[in-house]
């Protein structure tokens, strides 16, 4: 890697918008936990996070606040991943922020199949984002490179078995959970140190 191609160190204003990051993936679960207690029988073992704002669900506007936050954020959170980490990773942090913003569109209920389309784009947006990074990350951390590509396979296996598993809110959740983490994991960083390596 030439100097010219090393990371660059973040301003003050774009640790700000590596926050947007740990932001965004909070107001998604924090919409995600609030709703689903909420709701009486309701289980998040069991039924997936959209059935918290399908049509016609109680407090589906705070479900679909949630997911408008994160849809929001992550595009703000890319432009700071796309100074720190080459190749294509803050695209994927686009094009999970816009899939989520159709989810948001197109609840369950009024049109499923746009709904799941939207859905499984984000998924693979998710789980793409932290494997695209772990080839770039390689060159200056192998610790962000191994965790980066762990994170992004196990993301992507967990949530293809959330689509045949009987308690796939649960599988779901855990999918989701390991790449938002990630997402956090690499927005703090940034935000602390203004780069995701010294």
């Amino acid at each position: 890697m030439s100097p010219s191609d090393q990371p660059q160190t973040l301003t003050t204003r774009q640790r700000g918008a590596a926050l947007a990051g740990t932001a965004a993936v909070g107001c998604f679960i924090g919409a995600w936990a609030i709703q689903g207690a909420r709701r009486t029988g309701y289980s998040p073992i069991d039924d997936a996070i959209s059935q918290l704002a399908a049509v016609g669900a109680p407090g589906r506007s705070g479900m679909t606040a949630g997911f408008v936050a994160f849809g929001l954020g992550m595009p703000v959170y890319a432009s700071a991943l796309r100074r720190t980490v080459d190749g294509p990773a803050w695209k994927f942090a686009v094009a999970n922020g816009l899939a989520t913003l159709g989810v948001a569109a197109v609840p369950l209920g009024r049109a499923d199949g746009a709904h799941y389309v939207f859905a499984i784009a984000g998924y693979a947006a998710l789980a793409a984002m932290p494997i695209s990074a772990a080839r770039p990350l390689a060159v200056v951390s192998s610790t962000w490179s191994r965790a980066s590509m762990a994170a992004g396979i196990t993301s992507a296996l967990v949530l293809a078995a959330s689509a045949v598993d009987a308690g796939h809110g649960l599988t779901q959740r855990l999918g989701l959970g390991i790449g938002d983490a990630w997402i956090v994991a690499t927005s703090l960083t940034m935000w602390r140190r203004g780069r995701l390596v010294r």
